[in-house]
């Protein structure tokens, strides 16, 4: 089964990721530094319930996860290999707005939000028709 993991980054610059589903039974919670960390301490937690729910004999449905970001953690997550200035550049908003983003210092609106994530979404768009001779 599919479920999907959010993860947010909290108000002291560290990131939580928690199963967004009420179809699963039991809750599995992943925390922190850095967003690689807290999906590697989800994956562990994970297994552990896994674990303890075999060696009790209870059923246990294995899950398969789609990670889904808030705008800090995905800023944060790709910020390596885009910039803000080139986030700037490609969303239309203004740098400094989105490092109050990847900082908590602000919140993104929906309507924000809507505006990154189309703007990413065309632009892995334009990178899929690329070809090379």
């Amino acid at each position: 089964m599919k479920v999907t993991v959010i993860i947010e980054q909290n108000s002291k610059g560290r990131y939580s990721a928690y199963i967004s589903d009420d179809r699963i039974k039991f809750g599995v919670l992943g925390e922190g530094k850095t967003v690689e960390e807290t999906i590697e301490d989800f994956k562990i937690g994970y297994e552990d319930i896994r674990e303890t729910y075999l060696s009790e004999g209870k059923k246990f449905t294995e899950l398969e996860f789609d990670f889904k970001y808030d705008i800090a953690s995905f800023l944060s997550v790709y910020s390596n290999v885009l910039s803000l200035a080139g986030m700037s550049r490609l969303t239309g908003l203004n740098q400094g707005l989105l490092s109050h983003y990847v900082t908590g210092r602000k919140k993104p609106t929906h309507k924000t939000v809507s505006k990154i994530r189309n703007s990413v979404h065309e632009f892995g768009k334009s990178l899929c028709q690329i070809d090379f001779v």
